[in-house]
């Protein structure tokens, strides 16, 4: 019977069924769920994509995520053969996991050109509460930010400007600035500037008062990122220490682990140990990282 359910003739069949068995049951949930990570994912990738000023083409993004995905999922299916099961498992792990990767990393790019952008607030509110102490209005003020301050803020506050030049009032043209880079500090500012638009007040120390906010916050921030580093790297190097010794046990003695690969209890093992290190990395970072 065991030698049975170690042949590959048997058990690939029958996992087939039991696959095809659950997908034809939930056809509309399968539907939905491989759109929601695929076509989604790529809307997604593009429109942070023309939040950060990059043009690109919906062509070659589409392509990019299939390479990604589908084209490693390929590769390592190929790389396994003939060990049908382990290759299609690992190919359809990859296969998902590689839907992602181009959004993960768009968005953190575009979390960190936000983060730059609340950086540089310190300086450009300066900038405008000099320019309203000299007599300029907001608009005005905003001009000499957008002529000393490098990209990211010199790129917003020249789309704001833009905008007004358009027709569109400085109230929208703000509140689209706050939509486009959702950070409190940023809320902050439209919001005040707003508000004293329409009721009146100082401009100047409003925005000194924005400055002394964002750099308090800022020390704050860089204080914590200082004390949880070390919980950090922990994480990582928790995470990373199984892959390491795999790699080294292959090169090694290959004879050793590749029953992982090649028999149905060991592919079952991987993905065990894969899951509880996903979950493992992600319940350390929840705990080491702490929001301001």
């Amino acid at each position: 019977m065991s030698a049975l359910l170690a042949s590959p003739w048997v058990v690939v069949p029958i996992v087939a069924a039991l696959v095809f068995i659950i997908v034809y049951l939930n056809v509309n949930r399968t539907i939905e769920f491989l759109k929601r990570r695929s076509l989604g994912q790529r809307e997604e990738v593009i429109r942070l994509l023309e939040l950060m000023f990059v043009d690109v083409e919906e062509s070659r993004v589409t392509q990019i995520m299939l390479l990604i995905s589908f084209g490693f999922g390929g590769l390592i299916f190929i790389a396994l053969w003939p060990n049908i099961l382990p290759g299609a498992v690992l190919g359809a792990a990859v296969t998902v996991i590689g839907w992602s990767i181009p959004k993960n990393v768009v968005h953190s790019l575009w979390s960190r050109r936000c983060d730059r952008f609340v950086e540089q607030m310190v300086d450009g509110m300066t900038i405008m509460a000099n320019g309203v102490k000299a007599g300029l209005s907001v608009q005005q003020s905003m001009e000499r930010v957008v002529e000393n301050m490098p990209n990211p803020m010199s790129q917003e506050f020249g789309l704001v400007l833009s905008q007004m030049r358009l027709g569109r009032s400085l109230e929208e043209a703000l509140n689209d600035l706050g939509m486009r880079i959702p950070k409190p500090d940023v809320q902050m500012f439209v919001t005040a500037v707003n508000i004293l638009q329409e009721t009146g007040g100082n401009l100047a120390e409003t925005f000194q008062t924005i400055v002394y906010t964002v750099r308090e916050r800022q020390k704050v921030e860089k204080k914590i990122e200082a004390l949880t580093a070390q919980g950090m790297m922990q994480g990582i190097i928790i995470t990373l220490v199984p892959f390491f010794l795999l790699v080294v046990f292959l090169v090694i003695d290959p004879a050793y682990v590749m029953p992982m690969f090649t028999t149905v209890v060991g592919v079952i093992a991987l993905l065990i140990m894969l899951t509880l290190q996903v979950i493992g990395g992600v319940m350390i970072r929840k705990i080491v990282k702490i929001n301001v």
